[in-house]
């Protein structure tokens, strides 16, 4: 039989080896929780993609919508050219005849003229002894000269005067942060004249208003108009379109990690400097790794990793550094930093475990 002393070596043994197994999964327990350290896989990129990327960024939101996986759109140059202001059904027009000697058909014209008016119906008007005309999509100096023709076809020296008596008014309608709902139209207001007569106010997010004509988004980049004075987004308005305009959180950016205060940013242009984004994050205290700072961007299964370093935040310019909506910054904590709070969270820890291997020992030497 096993004397009793070596029941005891073995019993003793097996708790040394239990405690050993429990420091081993403590330390991984402890430092995978505490850990902040960058993302290191073959898929991350440099700085070099990312200032690549970033020049796709300044073209514009549409670029940046290509990026996010849309297809690229581009304006129709026929969009910035004026178009005729034309008679349309619904229309009242005023006519009135000049005849040395038809003093009837001159009062009955008039008549109509002052009580109701030539309605445009089906694209059409009817005046006394004439078959329809149709006047729709003319102007009002081409239906003059239209209906001139018809009454030199049946009566001589006739003149005929026309104009507007009330008009089917065309206006686009506009909703989100804008002081007014709607603003009239005639073939030659802009898109930039239409946004300064609604007020749009200064924190109103460019990136994500948009511009729909016939159930369709044009493709106008309401930031390059406003901002930066593009007049190659300046289309014509035509009757009917609807304006959005974004609130300035339609669309924003994260920085975390080592940073004074992790925080959500709002990008209502649609793109921010790395820099800038970082500047209202507090900076990089000492805590962080200067040499590790990460930007994720795209689908969170299958994101493009950027790594970049505090020199080329300094020394590169802006515009080559350019962050988009959905983007996460996330700055890694130094090597030092990591081991600190290890020792922190672990510390409690062994001061447990220290303590219960003495009792062990205390309860093996008594035995």
């Amino acid at each position: 039989m096993m004397s009793i002393s070596k029941k005891l070596e073995r019993k003793k043994l097996r708790k040394i080896v239990s405690i050993r197994q429990g420091w081993i999964y403590l330390f991984f327990f402890f430092f995978m929780g505490c850990s902040n350290l960058p993302y290191r896989g073959n898929d991350v990129l440099g700085a070099d993609a990312f200032v690549i990327d970033s020049y796709k960024i300044k073209k514009g939101k549409f670029s940046i919508l290509e990026m996010e996986g849309c297809p690229l759109m581009e304006l129709n140059p026929i969009l910035l050219k004026e178009y005729k202001d034309t008679i349309e059904n619904g229309d009242i027009l005023e006519i009135a005849l000049y005849h040395p000697s038809r003093k009837d058909l001159m009062l009955a014209v008039r008549e109509i003229g002052e009580t109701v008016g030539f309605i445009v119906r089906d694209k059409k008007i009817y005046l006394p002894d004439l078959t329809p005309i149709e006047v729709a999509g003319l102007t009002l100096s081409e239906g003059r000269e239209k209906i001139q023709k018809r009454y030199d076809l049946e009566i001589t020296d006739v003149q005929v005067f026309l104009s507007y008596k009330r008009r089917k008014e065309q206006k686009i309608s506009l909703t989100g942060l804008t002081a007014i709902s709607s603003v009239p139209i005639d073939g030659k207001k802009r898109l930039f004249d239409v946004l300064s007569e609604a007020k749009v106010p200064p924190n109103a997010n460019f990136f994500k208003s948009y511009l729909v004509r016939k159930n369709a988004l044009l493709p106008v980049d309401m930031y390059k108009l406003v901002v930066q004075g593009d007049m190659s987004q300046n289309i014509v308005m035509r009757g009917e379109d609807k304006i959005y305009i974004a609130p300035s959180n339609a669309s924003s950016l994260m920085v975390m990690g080592e940073v004074r205060e992790e925080k959500v940013i709002d990008l209502p242009n649609g793109f921010m400097p790395l820099r800038q984004a970082l500047a209202l994050s507090g900076g990089i205290p000492y805590t962080g790794n200067k040499r590790c700072i990460q930007v994720i961007r795209g689908n969170i299964l299958h994101p493009k990793i950027y790594t970049l370093s505090w020199q080329h935040v300094m020394k590169l310019p802006n515009t080559s550094l350019l962050l988009m909506p959905g983007d996460i910054v996330y700055v890694a904590a130094t090597p030092i930093t990591e081991w600190n709070r290890f020792i922190k969270q672990i510390f409690p820890t062994l001061t447990g475990i220290e303590l219960f291997r003495k009792g062990v020992s205390g309860v093996v030497a008594i035995e």
